[in-house]
């Protein structure tokens, strides 16, 4: 397994407390490459669905993802962009 099947593994485990129902991870780090901070983390775009977003603006469903990719975000990930919502708006 290479360092970006390393890094999406540890994403989907960390995001599995979410119980997604949906879960898309792509990365962008190669877009990336070359720019000081790539070094240091990789660039992910992240769509998740989640029966525990019902009720929660954008922002407390963002602080669910970063509370769960925890210390990833300090080395695992650089950049993230994140489209979260509840199964009711499918």
């Amino acid at each position: 397994m290479n360092h970006y099947e390393t890094r999406l593994n540890l994403i989907r485990h960390a995001l599995s407390v979410l119980t997604p129902l949906e879960l898309d991870i792509q990365d962008e780090s190669y877009l990336h490459e070359g720019h000081a901070g790539a070094k240091a983390g990789g660039h992910f775009i992240i769509s998740l669905i989640s029966p525990f977003f019902e009720g929660k603006t954008s922002v407390k469903r963002h602080q669910m993802i970063y509370t769960a990719l925890g210390d990833l975000l300090k080395t695992d990930i650089h950049a993230i962009s994140i489209q979260a919502k509840a199964p009711s708006e499918l």
